[in-house]
């Protein structure tokens, strides 16, 4: 907070000091990867020199007159954007002992969704030039840098290149104190009270159920479990997201929200509306509309629900197999796409009947009521706890 002081004089007063940005950037950058992290952020400075090679040289190849015709340029260079964060997900799984030095770092996820989204903007034509500097900022932006929310650099460039009005500012820096005195009561109050407290007692509980009755048996123990997990998770991951939108805005910068009130979903496509916005919303332009529009245009299935079937399973693993090579991650995607595939059953069924099926309060309270438990239990097996169980009890 002493550090912000300069930046929020500046913005104040219609001026916003890139420079001193900058510098406090890279300092509170070398404070995340000293000591022990240092071969992380030599990892991320390497990373970055990739990335832009990857970048800038597409941008320059798009100047080419023959560009549009050669989309496997584009493949390519999409392929060799992830292939960094790929290869960590899979070391990190299957890890090799005699490696002596540490892949990855902190962030390369989000720093990755940032560079595979402007490649492909750069494609679509959405984005025209990329300013080194700025998009070296719009990736090293620090308070999003280990944890998200994922901006857009369109958006970002738009708010780094002015100072925001005298009167924003103010609205700005309310919104700002508000988030941070939020994610203070999130992640330190409400959130530690859910993990540290209540979780480790309820899981001994129910480790404890499962060896006395010497199989895999569900107990009360584990519902419990269940529910004071997806609380947490929610408490403690929105209580740092709005810690990073915080600092965004007192440096005059509005990175989105990552949460909406989740937990008053009418139906699982609602909750990923609301939950982890800026990553859904990523994998929903970047990975399922893109794959829907080349299956339309190569015409790879007859009917349309199909195609909605398969893009949600695509979309899903996909996302399982981010969070990591592990049998519950992938059982997570599999479950969602599961219930959003249902859930369309089930919209299609009630638009085609909507005058026989009731439509009041009590209804909807219900759908958010089936809705909040069928996250919960995708939560469970996010968790990994039902591993825990398992080889537990063996």
């Amino acid at each position: 907070m002493v550090a912000l002081i300069p930046m929020i004089i500046g913005l104040y007063f219609g001026k916003r000091l890139k420079v001193y940005e900058a510098i406090f950037s890279i300092v509170f950058l070398f404070l995340i990867f000293d000591g022990d992290h240092w071969q992380q952020g030599v990892n991320l400075l390497i990373y970055l020199v990739y990335e832009f090679i990857l970048t800038f040289t597409y941008q320059h190849y798009r100047t080419k007159k023959d560009s549009k015709n050669k989309t496997w340029i584009f493949y390519l260079m999409v392929i060799l954007a992830i292939i960094p964060v790929a290869a960590v997900k899979y070391l990190t799984a299957f890890p090799i002992k005699s490696m002596p030095f540490v892949i990855g770092f902190l962030g390369i996820s989000y720093i990755t969704f940032k560079n595979v989204q402007v490649i492909m903007e750069l494609r679509d034509g959405a984005i025209k030039q990329v300013d080194p500097l700025t998009y070296a900022r719009f990736l090293l932006f620090f308070p999003t840098i280990s944890s998200g929310p994922i901006d857009r650099y369109r958006r970002f460039k738009k708010d780094f290149d002015k100072a925001p009005s005298r009167d924003q500012y103010i609205d700005d820096l309310g919104t700002a104190t508000r988030y941070l005195f939020q994610g203070f009561a999130y992640k330190f109050i409400i959130g530690c009270f859910f993990g540290t407290y209540l979780l480790p007692k309820i899981s001994a509980a129910a480790l404890a159920t499962g060896n006395a009755n010497g199989g895999l048996k569900l107990s009360w123990w584990v519902v419990a479990y269940m529910y004071v997990y997806s609380m947490y998770l929610f408490f403690d991951f929105a209580g740092y997201s709005l810690f990073a939108v915080s600092i965004s805005y007192y440096m005059g910068i509005h990175t989105p929200m990552n949460f909406n009130k989740p937990f008053i979903s009418k139906n699982i496509k609602d909750f990923w509306n609301r939950w982890h916005m800026t990553l859904s919303f990523w994998f929903r332009d970047y990975i399922y509309m893109r794959f829907t529009f080349f299956a339309m245009k190569k015409k790879l299935f007859k009917s349309r629900i199909r195609l909605s079937q398969v893009s949600y399973f695509l979309l899903f693993l996909i996302m399982g197999f981010w969070h990591g090579l592990t049998w519950y991650y992938i059982v997570y995607g599999i479950y969602h796409a599961t219930a959003i595939c249902i859930n369309d059953a089930w919209l299609r069924f009630k638009r085609k009947h909507k005058d026989k099926l009731p439509s009041n309060k009590f209804t909807e309270w219900l759908a958010i009521f089936i809705t909040f438990n069928v996250v919960c239990f995708s939560f469970l097996i996010f968790s990994g706890f039902l591993s825990q169980l398992w080889f537990g009890w063996q």
